[in-house]
C-alpha cells in the first residue's frame, strides 16, 4: 500500500532490484538469477545454443546493443573445470585418478600453473566467441536497417539533463539529447505538472532542434526550486529523465513577501510546537468545469523564522500530489489547494494535515461537485473514474463508474473513446452502447500509449465526456516493466551473475490456471509460470475447447504471449468453454496445464440488490445524516448513490455525484425548515440497483444536543455565609432553549480542592444565584452546568478561588449579565443588570466604558460623562468592522463601584439580511410594530420588550407571530405607551431591533391613525371652472384615489341638481374626473356650486363660489365665446391682421384664415379704398399677405381685409397711423440698426472719413453722430451724409483736436443701438498720414503738366505744302515744351517754326514740307508735378505718284 502511495519508494525499490547484481555473488538467495529482473538483459534476445556448446557471455540491452560481459561466479577451481572445459585434456584432469595423481606427485606450483593455463584457454575461447557474436550482430544490424519496421525503437536519452544550483535572478538551461524512431514527442514537467510557455509570460522557453531539447528558465526565483522531468514518448514507449534546480539568494537581498531568513540553524530541539488551523473552508459546492480553491490559515507557535511544517492534502484519506488538476501552495501562514477544473472525481472529503515534530493537526470538509449543464435537455451526467483494469499489446480493458444523474430516463449504455497520446484525435471504440462498465478496447498499435474517456447515452441524448484516463501503453506487462527502466550506454561494465539459465530444456506445465473475469464480450485467463527455475525464456499458447467435446483449438496460433494473462474475444454467448495453457521456448512446447472448469460466456456479475432500512437523522440546519443497510450478496460493489426529495415535490436530486462505499452519509446543501425523504441505490460494474424504499420524512433543522458549558463565573456579593455568583450563557445552546442551570461548589484548603457539592437541586433560570451554607473566611471554587430538553451539559471549568467574607465597602458591587443587541455597522445597544450588592446607598446611575478588543488596557475610555439611570445604553459612532469590548460601573452617593466583567467581543458590522422594526398604521387606524427575521430556526421565538424589560401585561397591546414575522398592535395608544420597544429573536445569531416611540412620534402616528379611521378622498385638483366652445361652462375636479363604487352629489345653493337639459354630469371612475357642464349662464345661475363625494367610509367635498364681478366676468366670457363660435361657422380669421418686418426691412401685412372655400373672396382696403389684386396680394396655406417694400410715410393708413362668401363674412383691420405707424417704423429701424456694420476709419484727399454700412436705408431713420459722447454740431469742416447704404462722417483737414471717440447712434423703440470707434493713437496717425498722401497726390494731379488736344494722330500732306499744328498746354508752374522727331529734339528754324504763345498754346509749323519731313513727331511738356506727351505721325506724298496711281 505504501508503494502505491509513494512513487519515490517505488522508484528506489526498482533501482535497488535493478542493481542487485553487484552483491548477488555473496547471497545464496540470489542463486538462479531471473534474467527478466535485470535491466537491459532479455533472455529472448540470446540465441539458443547447443547443449554442449558454450553460451555467449555478453550482456545486451533491449535493442541488442552490447553493454558488457557476463562472467559466472567460480565456486571452486573444480566447479570451473567441470562446468566450462570441453577439451579432452580438461576432461581427463577432472577424473578422480588424475586428481589423486596431481595431489600426490604435483607440487602446488604445478597446480597453479595448470589452473592459469586453463583460464587462459577459456579466455581465448571467450574472445573468439565475442568476435563471432559481434560479426553476427553487425550482420543483423545491416538487415535491420534494410527493414523499415526494424527501425522502430523506443526513446533513449543519449545525454540526460543535469541538475543545477543557481543564484536568484539568473537564467538556467536544462538540455538533453533524445534518440528514437518515430521522433519522440518531448514534454517538460515541473513537479509532475506540464510546463506551458504560453501561460507563463516569458518565464519559460522550450526549444527542440536536431534531437536536442532544452528548457530555459528566465530570472529564477525561489518558486523555481523544484524537480524537473523531461518525458520522451513515441509509439514504442515512453522514457523520462530527471534533474533538480536549486535557486539561492545573495545575503541581504530578501523579498519582503517571503518569510524572513533566519540566521544560523533553527534549533527545534526542546521546542514544543502548538499548531492551530484557522479561517477554515466549509462544506463546498461546485460544478463541473469550474475552479475551486480550498484554504486554511495555519498558526504555529512559537513562530520560528523560515520553519516550514509538512503540509499535506488528502481526498478520502488518499494523499494528493501536484497534478494538472490539483495545485498546492504554502505561503508561510496559509495552505491552499486549488482544483483547476472540477470533475466528479474531485468530490470527496478533503483533509488538510499540518505536521510538526510535536504532532499534527487536521481539518476536514466535504466538497460536492454537481454535473455540468447538459448540452441536450434530459441527457445523463458524465461517467467518472475512467481507468484501465488490464493492458496488453492486444487489448486494454477500460473501466468506469456510472453517473448518479440519468436525466430522467434510464441510461441505454456507454460509448468508449480513445485517443493516442500526443494527438487530439478521438476515436469511438464501440458502435453500440455497452451497459457493463468495463469494455475491452482492441485494434491498438503495440507500444503506443492511449488515453480514454466514456460518454453515457439515454433516449434524450449524449452526456458530456468524462475526465480522461491516465495514459497507458498497449504492450505486455513484462515489456512495460522493462520499459520503465533506463538503459545505460556502453561503459565496459562487467555484470556478474551466479549461473546462467538452463538451455535445451522444455518448460513444464503452467500452474493455477483460472478464469478471473467473464462477460458476454470477453473472458480473461490468468495463471502462474511453471515451477522450474532457470528456464530459458518461457512463452505461452492458450487453447480452448467447447464443453462436452475433446477438440482443443489454439487461440493465439501466430505469436505466443509472454505474460501469464490473456483475454479471449469472439466467444459465442451462452456456450460453455474450457481453457488450458502450454509453455514453450526454443527447446519446444511443453505439456498443457490442467483445464479450467466449464465457463459459460455471459455476464457473471449481477446488478446488486437494493439497499434497505434507510434512516435519516437531523444533523444541522442544512444537512441530514442518512444511514442504511448494505445490499445483500453484492459482488464487486462500487458504492452507493443517495437522493433527496422535498416531501410533496416528487422531484429527486442526487446528494452525491461520486459513489460512497460506506453505509452512512451526511447530505449537505438542504433547505432549512423543509421536510425531506431519502432513497439509496447501489452500483457495481453491472449497473445500478433499484432504489431502496423511501425513508421516513425528516425536517431539516439542527439536532438538539446538550448545551456547552457556561463561562465567566464571577462574584456579585459576599456575606458571611453566602455568595452571589453570576456567569455567562454558553456560546452553543444545543439547538434548544436553556431550561436552567446547576451550580456546584467545593472548598479549597491550602490550595487543595475538595469534593464537589450541589448548590441547587432544581434548575434555576437566571444567570445569577446565591450559594448558601458557606463558611466564613473559607475559600471556594464553583462550576456551572447548563441544561435543555436534551439533558444537562458538561460543567464549566472551575472558577477562580473566592474567599467567603462579608463585603463592607460603601460603593456598589459590579453590574452583571452584560448583553449586546442590535449590532450594526456604527452602533449597538448594551444591556446589563443591577448590582446585587448596592453598597451603603442605593445605586443612582451607571457609567459605560469601551475599548477596542486588541487595544492595550490603558485605552479604556468612558462613553457617557453623565451617569445614566437606565440599565441599557445605545453606543453610537462606532467604526465599521472594528471589534469592541465593554464594561459597566455603578455609582451611589458614596462613589463609583467595581467594574463589571468584560462583555463579549463584538464586531461593529451589520449582518446580511438584518431587518429593522417597522411601524405601520392599517386601514382601520391600528398602530403596530412589525419585525421580520430572515435567519430563524424552527425553535426561534420573538421576544418583545419595552425599555428592554419584559412586557408582563399585554392589556395595552396584542402580539401576533406568523412564520418569520411578528407584530405588536396597540389597542388604545396613549402617553403610557411612550418608550423604546425592542424585539429579540431567540436561537439566532443575535437578530434584534428596536423602535423608539417618543411624544412627537406618538402624535404623528395618532394623526395618521385618525386619517385612516376617518378617511377623506384625496383630490388631485379642487373644483374649478373652465370655458368650452359655444360658451358652455364646465365645472370639474379630479380625485386622486377613488373606487368604482364611489358616489357624487351635485349641489347648487344647497339644492341637489340632476341630469337634464341644463346640466350634463359625467364621472370617469378610471381617471377620477368629475364634471358638470352648463350650456350657458344666466343671472339665475349666480351662487355656490358644490361636489360631494363618498367612497365607502371615505368622504370629501369641494365648492366654488360664483357671485358678483366674478360671475359677471364669467357670464360675459360665455356670451363672447358663443358669438365666436357663431362667427367661426363661416369664413373667419384665425389670427387677425398684423404685420411682420423681414430682415430685408420689408413690411408684410398678414392674417390667418379658416373655414374657407373656393368662392370665398378676400378684399384688401386702405383708408376705405380697395387695393387691387396686382398690388402684391398673396393667399397661400390659409395665410393672407400684403407686402410693402421700402415703406415710407405715404404707406401710413388704416388697412382692412374682408372675407365673405354665401355663409357670411368676417372683417379684420389694422391701423398704421400715428402711434401704429411709429411702432412699425421703430421695428423697421431696429432691423436697420442691427444690420449696421462696425464703424471703420478711412482717409480721403479732403480729410478722414468714419463710416458704416446698413442693409437698407430709410429717410426716416433717426441717426445721430457723437464725438466724445456728445452730439456733433456739423459745420463746413464736419459733415455727415449717406451714399447708398453707407452712412459717413467727414472730418476735413483733421488736426490733433479731432482725436477721440466717435459714435453713431440709431434710435428705435428698444432704446437704440450705438456703434463706436476710437480715432486716436496709431489709428489716427495712420489715417492722418494717408490723408496727407492722398491730398498731395490730388495737388500733384491738379497742377502737373498736361497736353490738351489739337494734335491729330496722323497727318498726310502733299509735298511743298505748309503744315501748321497747334495744341493747348497747361500746368502750374508753366511747363517746359519740347518737340521731338523720331525721338530727337527739334529746334526752331526757318523750315520748322516752334512757338509758345501765352503759355497756353504751342504751335508746330513746317513752311514747305518735303519727303524728308516724314516721320513720328511728339510734344513733351514737363513741370515739377509731372510730364505728359502727345504723338502724331506726318506722311508726305508726291503728287505725281498719286496721279500715276490714279491713272
Amino acid at each position: 500500500m505504501y508503494q502505491k502511495q509513494h512513487r519515490h519508494y517505488d522508484r528506489g525499490y526498482r533501482y535497488q532490484s535493478g542493481s542487485g547484481y553487484t552483491t548477488g555473488a555473496s547471497s545464496s538467495s540470489s542463486r538462479g538469477l531471473d534474467w527478466s529482473s535485470q535491466p537491459g538483459l532479455d533472455k529472448t534476445q540470446v540465441s539458443p545454443l547447443l547443449k554442449r556448446d558454450r553460451p555467449a557471455y555478453l550482456a545486451v540491452d533491449k535493442e541488442n546493443y552490447i553493454i558488457g560481459y557476463v562472467i559466472p561466479v567460480f565456486r571452486s577451481s573444480q566447479e570451473f573445470a567441470a562446468g566450462y572445459s570441453n577439451t579432452k585434456e580438461a576432461r581427463l584432469r577432472n577424473t578422480s585418478a588424475y586428481m589423486e595423481h596431481r595431489n600426490l606427485f604435483t607440487s602446488g606450483l604445478e597446480m597453479e600453473r595448470s589452473e592459469q593455463i586453463s583460464r587462459r584457454e577459456n579466455m581465448r575461447q571467450s574472445a573468439e566467441r565475442i568476435s563471432l557474436s559481434k560479426t553476427i550482430h553487425e550482420h543483423g544490424e545491416h538487415f535491420k536497417r534494410m527493414n523499415e519496421d526494424s527501425l522502430l525503437h523506443a526513446p533513449e536519452f543519449v545525454i540526460k539533463p543535469r541538475s543545477h544550483t543557481v543564484w536568484e535572478k539568473q537564467c538556467v538551461r536544462l538540455h538533453c539529447t533524445v534518440s528514437g524512431w518515430p521522433d519522440p514527442r518531448v514534454v517538460w514537467y515541473k513537479n509532475n505538472v506540464a510546463i506551458d510557455p504560453l501561460t507563463n509570460g516569458g518565464k519559460y522557453n522550450i526549444e527542440s532542434k536536431y534531437s536536442v531539447h532544452s528548457l530555459e528558465i528566465n530570472r529564477c526565483d525561489f518558486d523555481d526550486t523544484a524537480q524537473y522531468r523531461v518525458s520522451a514518448m513515441n509509439s514504442k514507449g515512453e522514457l523520462s529523465a530527471f534533474a533538480s534546480v536549486v535557486v539561492k539568494r545573495f545575503k541581504g537581498e530578501v523579498d519582503e513577501s517571503l518569510p524572513a531568513p533566519r540566521h544560523g540553524p533553527v534549533s527545534e530541539y526542546g521546542i514544543t510546537f502548538q499548531t492551530h488551523i484557522a479561517d477554515t473552508f466549509g462544506v463546498s459546492f461546485g460544478r463541473e468545469g469550474e475552479t475551486m480553491s480550498l484554504g486554511c490559515a495555519v498558526v504555529i507557535y512559537p513562530a520560528l523564522p523560515r520553519y516550514q511544517p509538512e503540509v499535506q492534502w488528502f481526498r478520502d484519506d488518499v494523499l494528493l500530489g501536484p497534478t494538472k488538476w490539483t495545485h498546492m501552495q504554502w505561503s508561510g501562514d496559509r495552505a491552499t489547494l486549488t482544483l483547476t477544473h472540477l470533475n466528479k472525481e474531485d468530490e470527496g472529503l478533503y483533509t488538510l494535515r499540518v505536521t510538526t515534530k510535536s504532532g499534527y493537526e487536521t481539518y476536514s470538509a466535504y466538497v460536492f461537485v454537481r454535473d455540468a449543464d447538459a448540452e441536450v435537455e434530459g441527457a445523463p451526467g458524465a461517467p467518472l473514474d475512467v481507468g484501465c483494469l488490464d493492458a496488453n499489446k492486444d487489448y486494454i480493458i477500460v473501466t468506469w463508474k456510472q453517473p448518479a444523474v440519468d436525466g430522467g430516463n434510464s441510461i441505454l449504455g456507454y460509448f468508449v473513446d480513445r485517443c493516442e497520446v500526443g494527438t487530439n484525435h478521438w476515436i469511438q471504440c464501440n458502435d453500440t452502447p455497452v451497459k457493463f462498465s468495463r469494455f475491452p478496447v482492441t485494434g491498438l498499435v503495440e507500444g503506443r500509449s492511449y488515453i480514454f474517456r466514456v460518454r453515457a447515452v439515454n433516449k434524450s441524448g449524449m452526456s458530456h465526456p468524462s475526465r480522461v484516463s491516465e495514459p497507458v501503453a498497449a504492450m505486455d506487462p513484462a515489456d512495460r516493466a522493462r520499459m520503465r527502466g533506463t538503459s545505460a550506454p556502453w561503459t565496459g561494465q562487467i555484470i556478474v551473475t551466479e549461473e546462467e539459465p538452463a538451455e535445451g530444456i522444455v518448460p513444464g506445465r503452467p500452474r493455477e490456471l483460472q478464469v478471473t473475469e467473464a462477460t458476454k464480450n470477453y473472458v480473461v485467463l490468468s495463471w502462474r509460470p511453471p515451477g522450474e527455475k532457470g528456464l530459458e525464456g518461457v512463452m505461452y499458447y492458450v487453447e480452448k475447447c467447447v464443453s462436452g467435446t475433446d477438440t482443443w483449438q489454439r487461440v493465439n496460433t501466430e505469436i505466443p504471449v509472454k505474460s501469464p494473462r490473456f483475454a479471449l474475444f469472439d466467444l459465442a454467448e451462452g456456450n460453455s468453454y474450457c481453457f488450458r495453457v502450454r509453455c514453450c521456448n526454443s527447446a519446444g512446447v511443453g505439456e498443457p496445464s490442467d483445464p479450467t472448469e466449464a465457463t459459460t460466456v455471459g455476464d457473471k456479475l449481477d446488478i446488486p440488490a437494493a439497499p434497505s432500512k434507510v434512516v435519516p437523522t437531523r444533523n444541522t440546519d442544512t444537512s441530514v445524516v442518512v444511514s442504511w443497510e448494505a445490499s445483500l450478496d453484492a459482488k464487486e460493489l462500487v458504492g452507493y448513490y443517495i437522493e433527496a426529495s422535498v416531501v410533496g415535490s416528487n422531484f429527486w436530486e442526487p446528494c452525491n455525484n461520486k459513489p460512497v462505499n460506506v453505509t452512512r452519509f451526511i447530505c449537505h446543501g438542504l433547505m432549512t425548515g423543509e421536510t425531506y425523504v431519502f432513497r439509496v441505490r447501489a452500483v457495481n460494474a453491472a449497473g445500478l440497483s433499484h432504489f431502496s424504499k423511501e425513508s421516513e420524512a425528516v425536517e431539516v433543522k439542527a439536532a438538539i444536543a446538550s448545551p456547552a458549558p457556561p463561562f465567566g463565573i464571577s462574584v456579585l456579593e459576599c456575606v458571611r455565609d453566602s455568595m452571589v455568583l453570576a456567569w455567562k450563557q454558553p456560546a452553543f445552546v444545543g439547538g434548544a432553549d436553556i431550561s436552567g442551570y446547576f451550580v456546584d461548589y467545593r472548598e479549597v484548603i491550602d490550595g487543595v480542592p475538595g469534593k464537589w457539592h450541589e448548590a441547587n437541586i432544581r434548575a434555576i433560570s437566571e444567570r445569577a444565584y446565591r450559594v448558601t451554607d458557606l463558611k466564613e473566611n473559607r475559600k471556594y471554587q464553583f462550576q456551572v452546568r447548563a441544561a435543555n430538553i436534551a439533558g444537562v451539559g458538561i460543567p464549566s471549568l472551575p472558577s477562580d478561588t473566592f474567599l467567603c467574607e462579608e463585603w463592607t465597602i460603601a460603593v456598589p458591587g459590579p453590574p452583571h449579565d452584560l448583553e449586546l443587541r442590535e449590532v450594526r455597522c456604527d452602533s449597538m445597544t448594551l444591556l446589563w443588570k443591577q448590582p446585587v450588592y448596592q453598597g451603603r446607598d442605593p445605586v443612582n446611575g451607571f457609567y459605560v466604558d469601551i475599548k477596542e478588543a486588541e487595544a492595550p488596557e490603558e485605552t479604556w475610555r468612558g462613553i457617557n460623562t453623565k451617569a445614566t439611570e437606565n440599565t441599557f445604553f445605545k453606543v453610537k459612532n462606532l467604526k465599521e468592522g472594528e471589534t469592541y469590548i465593554f464594561r459597566v460601573r455603578a455609582q451611589n452617593q458614596a462613589g463609583v463601584g467595581k467594574t463589571s466583567e468584560i462583555s463579549e467581543r463584538v464586531q461593529a458590522l451589520t449582518k446580511p439580511g438584518t431587518k429593522e422594526i417597522v411601524v405601520d398604521v392599517d386601514d382601520d387606524g391600528n398602530i403596530s410594530l412589525n419585525f421580520e427575521c430572515s435567519n430563524m430556526t424552527p425553535d426561534s421565538k420573538f421576544l418583545w420588550s419595552k425599555n428592554y424589560e419584559d412586557i408582563p401585561d399585554y392589556s395595552r397591546m396584542t402580539a401576533e407571530t406568523k412564520g418569520n414575522k411578528s407584530k405588536v398592535t396597540f389597542k388604545c395608544p396613549g402617553e403610557e405607551d411612550i418608550g423604546i420597544y425592542s424585539c429579540l429573536v431567540s436561537n439566532t445569531d443575535g437578530a434584534s431591533s428596536s423602535y423608539t416611540i417618543s411624544e412627537e412620534e406618538l402624535k404623528r402616528l395618532l394623526e395618521i391613525s385618525h386619517d385612516h379611521k376617518f378617511p377623506t378622498i384625496p383630490l388631485k385638483s379642487d373644483l374649478a371652472v373652465e370655458m368650452l366652445e359655444k360658451g358652455r361652462v364646465r365645472f370639474w375636479l379630479q380625485a386622486d384615489k377613488i373606487s368604482a363604487n364611489a358616489k357624487v352629489d351635485y349641489i347648487f345653493n344647497d339644492n341637489v341638481v340632476s341630469q337634464g337639459e341644463k346640466y350634463k354630469m359625467n364621472f370617469d371612475k378610471n381617471t377620477g374626473v368629475i364634471e358638470m357642464i352648463m350650456e350657458s349662464l344666466t343671472p339665475a345661475d349666480e351662487g355656490t356650486f358644490t361636489f360631494q363625494m363618498q367612497d365607502g367610509k371615505a368622504t370629501n367635498q369641494s365648492s366654488l363660489v360664483l357671485i358678483g364681478d366674478v360671475f359677471k366676468d364669467l357670464q360675459k366670457e360665455s356670451e363672447f365665446q358663443r358669438k365666436e363660435w357663431v362667427r367661426k361657422q363661416g369664413p373667419h380669421f384665425i389670427q387677425y391682421l398684423g404685420y411682420e418686418v423681414t430682415p430685408e426691412c420689408c413690411v408684410v401685412l398678414k392674417c390667418k384664415v379658416g373655414n374657407i372655400k373656393k368662392d370665398t373672396s378676400a378684399l384688401w382696403y386702405k383708408d376705405g379704398r380697395e387695393i387691387k389684386v396686382d398690388e402684391n396680394l398673396g393667399f397661400t396655406e390659409g395665410v393672407l399677405k400684403l407686402e410693402i417694400a421700402q415703406i415710407s410715410k405715404k404707406d401710413a393708413g388704416v388697412y382692412e381685409i374682408v372675407l365673405k362668401d354665401d355663409r357670411g363674412k368676417d372683417t379684420s383691420a389694422l391701423s398704421l397711423t400715428d402711434q401704429g405707424f411709429k411702432d412699425l417704423m421703430n421695428e423697421v429701424f431696429d432691423y436697420i440698426a442691427n444690420s449696421s456694420t462696425p464703424l471703420k476709419i478711412t482717409s480721403t484727399e479732403e480729410g478722414i472719413r468714419i463710416y458704416t454700412f446698413v442693409s437698407y436705408y430709410n429717410d426716416l431713420l433717426p441717426v445721430t453722430w457723437h464725438y466724445k459722447d456728445s452730439p456733433i454740431k456739423f459745420s463746413d469742416r464736419l459733415k455727415s451724409g449717406v451714399v447708398g447704404e453707407q452712412l459717413w462722417l467727414q472730418i476735413s483737414e483733421p488736426t490733433e483736436k479731432d482725436m477721440g471717440k466717435y459714435a453713431i447712434e440709431f434710435s428705435d423703440s428698444k432704446g437704440g443701438l450705438r456703434r463706436t470707434v476710437e480715432l486716436s493713437g496709431q489709428a489716427y496717425e495712420d489715417a492722418l498720414a494717408e490723408f496727407k498722401r492722398l491730398k498731395a497726390t490730388a495737388v500733384a494731379e491738379k497742377h502737373r503738366a498736361r497736353v490738351a488736344g489739337g494734335l491729330p494722330d496722323v497727318v498726310t500732306i502733299q509735298e511743298g505744302k505748309a503744315l501748321q499744328l497747334t495744341c493747348n498746354i497747361s500746368g502750374d508752374p508753366m511747363p517746359e515744351v519740347t518737340w521731338l522727331k523720331n525721338e530727337k529734339e527739334l529746334t526752331s528754324d526757318k523750315h520748322c517754326i516752334l512757338k509758345l504763345e501765352s503759355g497756353k498754346f504751342a504751335s508746330f509749323t513746317i513752311t514747305g514740307v518735303s519727303t524728308l519731313d516724314t516721320g513720328k513727331y511728339s510734344i513733351l511738356v514737363k513741370n515739377k508735378y509731372g510730364t505728359e506727351s502727345a504723338e502724331f505721325t506726318v506722311s508726305v506724298f508726291i503728287p505725281e505718284e498719286v496721279g500715276g496711281k490714279k491713272k
